[in-house]
């Protein structure tokens, strides 16, 4: 299957996962620009009536980069919308996301034929994060346009299966665009993720430690100290395993290597600030920091990921290996 024209307009086959509370416009904006789909999710606007101004920012800045730089345009952006039922700003935030003709959303925690059909009807893309196969049949059937696999060491609410697994049993029944999430940082695991059967690569912890990143200058260097011993893995902040560092937790008075469990009722995404002071001291990540060595523009991060790529890509086409196999013709 043909990658939908939003997703035909990405140069670099890398899309910039949605990091709560982290990704605002400014983030977004600069993916665009150097060549990455841009996203965020739509709760990180708060209160809700800036998701607005936050919209019109991206439309606005994106358009007028287009217009000046016509052989370089910048690549669609994302809205990550929260499909779980103690969302009570899906409404209010899918009309404002119906207003800007959001190009590309991502959905999350719940598959519904109502919000991809809306997103659809104006136009947009509709890629729903999985973490398993089962999910993944639930999501396509109920008309989602495409897939993101969160497989094993993805940062925030991850699953537990190798990514060579979960692409290859996708990869089985679907053809349609499918992304890759789970400790991708480097432009090598961007071409494994290729190589496995996915369209893109899905980054979200190489970002948290940029300039534009809307983290605590603490997180960040945290990131860039650390490597995968340092994450744990958690339903207790959320209800809902995920990836997290350990001197967060650590810092909030809890043991890492204790912890009690917690359970999907606890979820709660509503439109107060509650929920996002809960997320705000500890800090999810994925196990691919390891490769972040510095706190970094967008750009330079970006450009650093396209040089690995081709780097990568040089490198495989001179493996003897492959040669005895004529794997490249």
């Amino acid at each position: 299957m043909a990658l939908p024209a939003a997703l035909k307009k990405v140069p670099l086959p890398i899309i910039g996962a949605p990091l709560f509370i982290i990704s605002h416009p400014k983030l977004v904006i600069e993916q665009c620009k150097s060549g990455i789909v841009g996203s965020m999710p739509a709760l990180n606007a708060r209160p809700a009536s800036q998701l607005d101004e936050w919209l019109a920012e991206i439309t606005e800045t994106l358009a007028a980069w287009d217009r000046d730089h016509p052989d370089q345009p910048a690549a669609p952006f994302a809205v990550n919308q929260i499909v779980h039922k103690s969302n009570d700003r899906l409404d209010h935030d899918m009309a404002v996301c119906a207003k800007y003709k959001v190009p590309i959303v991502i959905t999350s925690l719940g598959a519904r034929s109502d919000v991809f059909q809306a997103v659809q009807g104006w136009g947009g893309v509709v890629l729903h994060d999985i973490i398993n196969n089962a999910f993944a049949h639930k999501a396509i059937d109920k008309g989602a346009d495409g897939l993101i696999a969160v497989a094993a060491g993805a940062g925030g609410h991850a699953g537990v299966k190798s990514p060579f697994a979960l692409v290859q049993e996708i990869r089985e029944w679907f053809s349609g665009p499918l992304a890759l999430s789970g400790a991708i940082a480097t432009g090598d695991g961007v071409l494994a993720a290729l190589a496995a059967g996915a369209d893109f690569a899905y980054i979200g912890s190489a970002f948290i430690a940029t300039v534009e990143a809307r983290a605590s200058e603490a997180y960040k260097q945290c990131i860039v100290d650390s490597n995968s011993d340092d994450i744990v893995y958690s339903s207790l902040f959320t209800g809902v395993h995920g990836n997290y560092l350990k001197p967060s937790i650590r810092n909030a008075g809890l043991d890492p290597d204790h912890l009690p469990e917690s359970d999907p009722s606890k979820m709660d995404f509503g439109g107060g600030e509650g929920s996002k002071k809960a997320w705000k001291d500890i800090w999810g990540c994925g196990q691919g920091i390891g490769a972040v060595k510095a706190v970094v523009p967008v750009a330079a991060r970006v450009e650093q990921l396209r040089a690995e790529l081709a780097a990568a890509c040089r490198r495989l086409a001179a493996m003897d290996s492959l040669a005895r196999l004529n794997c490249l013709g």
